[in-house]
């Protein structure tokens, strides 16, 4: 058992890690889940400038990714719609009405410019062996802005999940550059559906936030859904929106869908009923408002790790200054291999050192004479020398291109880099600067990518004044009581109790001494004779002081208890006098007086007696009453009673 035990632990460990790492999580480095980096390096590996069908890449892709078809397609999709790494062309589906993309045989992409400036360097990119050991793929590339920023990702995993928003690339852009300056930045988030959001309890990347739609009420009659919030498409909402209507929570005539490559969903008012008092309702009961919670979750350093934007901003600026030192740095290098390979073939080429190699007839002599050759041009070729390498790389230039080659161009050429090299040193001494103007060339191309919108904001940033959904919705719900069955509901005959929503809570105070709170019933048995029976509003019912006359059980002695109802346990029953005790009275004035009479006794003068109410304290729910005379009662009166809240004429309870 315990090998079986140890076995499962080890791969629900590995399984659970495999999920968090390789799956749902998308990498802080590059913003990328696997499958989303996977699809990317199919398409540089197959970039030659024209489109490419869908389904030959996601065939491509299958070489790396080991999920099949269908996750490599829909991924591809959802890539390509974010609108910025890559190219589309054909129907990728619209994210305003949720339509799915066609068939991957029938559309087509490409890596866009931007990806491959922001993600594509083989040269720097680490590469594993992919999962049947045939090819390499990516570990990850040198993302050179905080792409998870910009894209947003959504995954689940084992124990753990992320929720990251989209942001405006621009602003992103910006907030590095300021990042790099040592100034203040902040970012909100932007989403390609546009509307608007409320970011008041957005912390830096957590939290929560509220988004809308952004609605036209200019016509009274009717109302105009312009932009959506995020997370919804126009068939949630007009689902919601028509589910609301049914339930009674909205009063509309029609709802009509005109979304073509812009939002536009019509709602007409019913008769009587405008747009302006419709607008609280629409937030309170559909789609068109909606609570998103956030956590910004990546993998830092091949660990999961929550952050804020932040430190995402933070850490990209430093990994941009790196990523873009390391490229100066191996384009130096290269530079000046090329230059010592030209100084290397001016010099045997003007100084004719391939004539000393006609002689020999060993390729040892052949090399030896060609070092030999140059040994007097030491100080020309530098401290580098003549490798080996260099001798074959001389030895193999052809005799067309001895025999045409061009000093002046030749020299022109290693000026040239040599020109290159001195710019490239400048850049690394300025390495901030140079930063900062290669994100200024990212944001001119994003503005003039007329696809993406020029990179404007889409979703406005404002707070939302609350909506209260007791106060939106209508009370035009009849609560009735049967006081002689004892049901009470909606669906009761019986007197009209009070008009009541749906989201309102009823207090029933029943004629045992017993109350409890529980949502407006459509049919319920509450026991006839009921004592009090209201709408359990606890800002009402805190300045309300309930005053329960009643007899005890054992001695028949009258009692008063005065005490306040300051909150209750839904559905939960509480007894305000002991168990047994007869309830004669139960009213609600600061002050009332009211008439005990005693049972006829032997030697009982007085069988009548007044007293006031506010005489006595009050005390909390699980205080005793307190006793008022040590004769056994009959019954009480009390003048302008009612029993069931309202008010009316005198009234006698007696109680055998």
């Amino acid at each position: 058992m315990a090998f079986i035990k140890n076995l499962f632990d080890r791969n629900f460990l590995e399984y659970a890690s495999y999920v968090i790492k390789d799956r749902a999580i998308p990498d802080l480095e590059d913003g990328l889940k696997p499958v989303q980096r996977r699809i990317l390096h199919t398409l540089f590996e197959k970039d030659d400038g024209k489109f490419h069908k869908v389904a030959n890449i996601v065939g491509e892709c299958m070489k790396y990714h080991p999920h099949g078809d269908a996750s490599i397609g829909s991924a591809l999709v959802v890539l390509a719609n974010k609108e910025y790494f890559i190219d589309r062309q054909g129907n990728f589906g619209n994210i305003y009405t949720g339509d799915e993309a066609s068939a991957v045989r029938y559309i087509e992409c490409r890596a866009s410019p931007l990806s491959k400036d922001l993600f594509y360097n083989p040269k720097l990119t680490p590469y594993a062996d992919s999962y049947d050991g045939r090819n390499k793929e990516p570990v990850l590339f040198p993302a050179k802005i905080p792409a998870v920023l910009v894209m947003g990702a959504e995954g689940i995993a084992v124990g753990m999940s992320t929720k990251i928003l989209p942001h405006n690339i621009l602003e992103v852009l910006e907030a590095e550059k300021a990042c790099l300056e040592g100034k203040k930045f902040q970012l909100y988030p932007d989403f390609p559906t546009g509307g608007m959001v409320d970011v008041s309890d957005y912390r830096d990347g957590n939290g929560k936030v509220l988004v809308r739609a952004k609605l036209d009420t200019s016509d009274p009659k009717r109302i105009l859904i312009r932009e959506l919030p995020f997370g919804s498409t126009t068939e949630s909402i007009i689902n919601s929106i028509e589910t609301a209507a049914k339930a009674g929570r909205i009063k509309i005539q029609s709802i009509n869908d005109f979304t073509t490559e812009n939002v536009e969903i019509e709602i007409k008012m019913a008769r009587g009923i405008y747009a302006e008092e419709t607008v609280d309702a629409l937030f309170a009961f559909t789609e068109c408002e909606q609570s998103i919670s956030v956590n910004l979750l990546v993998i830092k350093d091949g660990l999961p790790s929550i952050m804020t934007v932040t430190e995402v901003i933070k850490y990209h600026a430093k990994q941009l200054v790196k990523i873009l030192t390391k490229e100066l740095e191996l384009e130096k290098q290269e530079l000046q291999d090329k230059l010592h390979r030209r100084t290397l073939e001016r010099i045997f080429v003007e100084e004719r050192i391939y004539k000393a190699i006609e002689k020999m007839k060993t390729a040892e002599g052949v090399a030896k004479a060609v070092l030999d050759g140059f040994v007097p041009f030491a100080k020309e070729v530098g401290p580098r020398g003549v490798s080996g390498d260099d001798v074959e790389h001389l030895l193999k230039i052809p005799i067309r291109r001895i025999s045409l080659y061009d000093i002046n161009k030749a020299q022109a050429e290693m000026e040239e880099i040599q020109a290159r090299i001195k710019e490239i040193n400048g850049h690394l001494r300025n390495i901030v600067t140079y930063a900062l103007n290669f994100l200024n060339a990212i944001i001119a191309k994003v503005k003039q990518n007329e696809e993406v919108g020029k990179g404007a904001r889409k979703t406005s940033v404002g707070v939302f004044e609350k909506v209260d959904v007791k106060e939106v919705v209508k009370k035009d719900l009849e609560l009735k009581y049967d006081r002689q069955t004892g049901y009470l509901g909606t669906a009761v005959t019986g007197e009209t109790i009070a008009e009541v929503s749906p989201f309102d809570r009823i207090l029933t105070l029943r004629n045992n001494g017993s109350y409890s709170v529980t949502d407006v019933p459509e049919k319920a048995f509450i026991g006839a004779g009921a004592w009090w029976i209201s709408v359990a509003d606890k800002e009402r019912l805190i300045e309300t002081v309930f005053s329960i006359i009643y007899r005890e059980a054992e001695t028949g002695y009258p009692c008063i208890k005065r005490c306040v109802i300051e909150g209750w346990i839904m559905n939960k029953e509480y007894a305000l006098v002991p168990e047994g005790a007869v309830v004669l009275h139960i009213d609600t004035r600061e002050q009332f007086s009211f008439t005990l009479t005693y049972a006829a006794k032997p030697r009982l003068k007085k069988v009548q007696e007044t007293f006031k109410a506010q005489d006595y304290a009050i005390r909390g729910l699980k205080a005793g009453g307190i006793r008022l005379s040590n004769k056994e009662v009959k019954g009480v009166e009390v003048a302008s009673y009612s029993a069931v809240g309202g008010a009316g004429g005198s009234a006698t309870r007696e109680r055998p």
